[in-house]
């Protein structure tokens, strides 16, 4: 298109216009640029999620969490939780799903538990109301970081957003919420402790 030529033109320093004229279109087009999502090929998603499973696997941390890809597919992980100590949800354990989309790190993954869970923050299909998994995104996080925060989300609902409106009503009276916790879990994982 001609508009596109110009605007080329200028920015090249050849069309129309001052110096001062060039260098504004020159700004314009930097900002139009970053402003353009980021893909990264497949490869480099790749080598990121296998130096993050790396990373998890060699980690001498024993803090409750681990994950690894689902079969063959480095996209799709299933994650493992287990309630932080000092919370009602000690030692319960938690499977999720983790789903990377095509422009991870820049993008968060998708992630849900398969394991039922009662909670503030989780509805009955496993969504989690996390604001790091959405808004608050950053390429930093890892799945490491990802997991811990889950699993301090468990014991630090926010109760301001929850998906879940009864747990959050419940979780006031500790005694009540570990009752009703305790039961939907055995239910789920088919176990009566």
């Amino acid at each position: 298109m001609p508009g596109d030529t110009e605007q080329l033109a200028v920015v090249d320093g050849v069309g129309p216009g001052t110096a001062a004229a060039g260098s504004g279109a020159v700004e314009a087009s930097k900002a139009h640029a970053s402003s353009q999502p980021t893909t990264q090929s497949s490869a480099q998603v790749t080598k990121r999620l296998q130096s993050e499973l790396m990373a998890l696997m060699t980690s001498a941390q024993n803090d409750g969490v681990s994950a690894f890809p689902d079969g063959d597919n480095i996209f799709i992980w299933i994650g493992t939780i287990v309630g932080g100590a000092g919370t009602v949800y000690e030692n319960l354990s938690y499977k999720l799903s983790l789903k990377f989309p095509v422009d991870y790190p820049f993008q968060p993954p998708t992630v849900k538990f398969e394991t039922p869970c009662f909670h503030p923050n989780v509805d009955q299909y496993g969504n989690i109301c996390l604001d790091i998994l959405r808004e608050k995104w950053s390429a930093s996080y890892t799945v490491r970081t990802i997991l811990l925060s889950i699993q301090s989300l468990l014991g630090e609902p926010n109760n301001e957003s929850p998906l879940n409106g009864y747990a959050a009503h419940l979780w006031s009276n500790e005694e009540e919420y570990l009752k009703v916790l305790t039961k939907k879990y055995q239910e789920a994982v088919g176990t009566n402790k």
